[in-house]
């Protein structure tokens, strides 16, 4: 959006002086909402004269709650705000590394098919639906041609892509080549990262291809696990157990020994036991994540899990979120500390770069944002 407006001419602007305000909303927790309703807020105070634009998942799900704070105030999809934006421009100018992110996220799907007992997403993105393998070709040639050292596929249920024939794995073959065709010179080829990826969605050939492409596609993936206890994940509505997870760790690490893995867990799911606790722990540590989301369960109005009686005291969840998160530092260290002395490609971004394996570390002095480095980690 930033881009598309820039091609149009517009120029950004600090809060207190625009024109017009963007709030790009989340609402996968009630503190994400929250946070989406706070920012709206400081926005309409902080600049009495800009229209404000909200959108995102929360404004999807809320769109009266945000109507309702100012007449200035215009909810809209992200989809219609890309029609109103590329209407009679060019195609978005990327200066890399200087208004934008040197990692570029490539959107290639949206919404979800499934209703895991807690989440609401998939209300407010609706169902599975991919974009055209050629239109995501399209974009991604023209961020490697601008410069762009890092793609990272994203969507909702990112392992749901295709495309007629057309899968994850084909597509991120074919992203490889464009990459390969747009490198020159001795400067390091482009990478390919998968972002959030679901257990059920990691096939042998997608793994086969993490072997093949030999760090250009990021040997780096985050798989949502939630829970360690294959009650809870059954009560969870997700498609695997506690020990189905583990075997796909165990398998993703036999042909992919540097892997670096992290992952999503929810604690105080209602009806989570201590018993149930401790399994997630457990498996936590026995899967070696590099590093560990953890959220207390959130009460989602409209969702099954809500209008369960047992839900789990909050003093409960904050201690056992403070406990999973201690073992997710634990974990954190543990892991960089067995890459010791490994070569890694970075990603510069400014004062720090971004490993293969997804650590964050000093940038070396006189690396340019957007540059792909090879250090010592």
């Amino acid at each position: 959006m930033h881009a598309a407006l820039m091609a149009k001419g517009a120029a950004y602007a600090q809060e207190e002086a625009a024109d017009l305000i963007i709030v790009n909303t989340c609402t996968v927790t009630a503190e994400a909402d929250k946070k989406a309703r706070k920012a709206v807020h400081h926005a309409l105070a902080v600049n009495p004269l800009a229209k404000v634009v909200v959108t995102g998942c929360a404004a999807a799900i809320s769109q009266d709650v945000f109507n309702a704070m100012s007449p200035r105030v215009r909810v809209a999809s992200k989809l219609e705000l890309e029609m109103e934006f590329s209407e009679g421009r060019q195609e978005p100018l990327l200066r890399i590394g200087d208004e934008f992110r040197t990692r570029v996220g490539l959107k290639v799907q949206d919404g979800c098919d499934h209703a895991c007992t807690y989440c609401i997403v998939h209300v407010a993105r609706g169902k599975a639906r991919s974009v055209g393998v050629q239109d995501v070709v399209r974009e991604a040639r023209a961020y490697l041609q601008a410069g762009v050292k890092e793609i990272v596929l994203t969507g909702i249920d990112i392992g749901a892509y295709q495309d007629g024939t057309t899968r994850l794995p084909e597509l991120v073959a074919l992203l490889l080549k464009e990459a390969d065709e747009a490198h020159s010179g001795d400067e390091a080829p482009a990478r390919i990262r998968i972002s959030s990826i679901e257990p059920r969605s990691i096939d042998d050939e997608l793994i086969e291809l993490l072997v093949a492409a030999d760090g250009r596609l990021c040997r780096h993936l985050h798989v949502p696990l939630q829970s360690g206890s294959s009650k809870v994940l059954r009560e969870m509505d997700r498609p695997y157990t506690a020990e189905e997870y583990r075997a796909l760790v165990q398998k993703i690490r036999s042909r992919v020994p540097s892997i670096a893995l992290s992952t999503d867990v929810i604690v105080g799911f209602p009806g989570e036991t201590d018993e149930d606790f401790d399994e997630t722990c457990k498996l936590v540590k026995d899967c070696g994540f590099m590093r560990l989301h953890v959220f207390p369960y959130s009460r989602r109005e409209g969702t099954p899990a809500a209008d369960r009686p047992d839900q789990v005291d909050s003093a409960v969840k904050k201690s056992r979120a403070a406990t999973l998160r201690d073992i997710g530092s634990d974990l954190a260290r543990s892991d960089l500390e067995s890459r010791k002395g490994r070569l890694e490609y970075c990603l510069v971004e400014e004062a720090t770069c971004l490993s293969e394996s997804y650590h964050e570390m000093e940038a070396p002095t006189g690396c340019k944002p957007g540059e792909l480095v090879q250090l010592a980690l």
